[in-house]
């Protein structure tokens, strides 16, 4: 990036060493839905299911009751300001900027994997715009029919270990549902789980999940990606419960099962950086420029039985 003074944020463009760091790090920026959004706030029509019944000649139509429903989608900027002496920019060989923006990346990437995905708390407790995925199947909702926790598995307790039967029962929650679809479903896992795949047994003490020849989990699927119950699994450091958004979430390991289209992220800016160089303004007083970087994201789950968790609770 050339030291400059211009005012402008300047995005990345894509295929940028910013932006396949954050596809890398992040499953949600990778999988989800992208929604783009022109405003601070947008409001995306919500699935609530329509019905359908047998027609007699000549007979009139029965009317659909369903509600015709919505979610709203608030971003929320995600930032931080990078100091950089000059020394260290005009006396290393090494790219600093680059080294700062990639580092940068790596931290939203597992952030807005957490703010989306995990944390427990609502939005109106820590600050941030918009609710995850676990809150929010934490919280009943009348209006689709949904009890609080219904689609949440933990295990047993402390020590104990996550079983075959735990990551059947998962998915099993949202197999029978409305909502599935072989085409678009996606399994988040932290990697805490890559230990438990490679770790369960059968009664003759053989691993179940296979790896092949190539270290693919599953047993020569092929080497495109890691399957889960043939489901697309991706792994992700902010899959971890945590109360508020954070880059390094300590709480307890999650899976997270969900149909892609139903998780909405909304696109209103970024990743993009600005750079105020420090022989300017009150820097030239330090010899210190300022390297900014942001995205600006928005997030919602379209149905609440389109998603679902597994919690270890060890």
């Amino acid at each position: 990036m050339a030291r400059n003074t211009m005012e402008a944020w300047i995005p990345e463009e894509y295929g940028s060493e910013v932006i396949q760091r954050v596809q890398q790090v992040s499953a949600v920026e990778r999988w989800a839905s992208p929604v783009p959004m022109n405003s601070q706030t947008k409001s995306v029509p919500r699935s609530a299911g329509v019905g359908v019944s047998m027609v007699s000649k000549g007979s009139a139509y029965s009317e659909d009751e369903s509600v015709n429903d919505e979610v709203v989608l608030r971003v929320q900027k995600f930032g931080k300001a990078i100091r950089i002496a000059e020394e260290d920019i005009d006396d290393s060989l090494a790219d600093v900027i680059s080294v700062k923006q990639r580092d940068w990346a790596t931290s939203y990437g597992k952030l807005i994997d957490n703010a989306t995905l995990a944390v427990t708390a609502a939005r109106g407790t820590h600050g941030g715009a918009f609710d995850s995925v676990y809150y929010l199947l934490s919280q009943a909702d009348a209006g689709l029919g949904y009890v609080a926790n219904s689609n949440i598995i933990k295990t047993a307790g402390s020590g104990a270990a996550v079983t075959y039967k735990n990551l059947s029962d998962v998915l099993s929650l949202l197999e029978t549902g409305d909502y599935w679809d072989d085409a678009n479903m996606v399994v988040f896992a932290h990697p805490y789980f890559r230990t438990v795949l490679r770790t369960i047994l059968d009664d003759q003490k053989r691993p179940i999940f296979q790896e092949s020849t190539n270290g693919t989990a599953g047993g020569g699927q092929g080497p495109a990606a890691n399957l889960l119950f043939g489901l697309p699994l991706h792994f992700t450091l902010g899959a971890k419960t945590s109360t508020a958004p954070t880059s390094n979430p300590t709480g307890n390991p999650l899976i997270v099962v969900a149909n892609r289209e139903l998780l909405m992220l909304g696109k209103r800016s970024g990743p993009e950086s600005i750079f105020i160089d420090g022989r300017s303004g009150l820097s030239a007083l330090t010899d210190e420029s300022i390297l900014k970087m942001r995205a600006r994201r928005a997030f919602a789950l379209g149905h609440q039985k389109g998603a679902a968790v597994l919690e270890y609770a060890g």
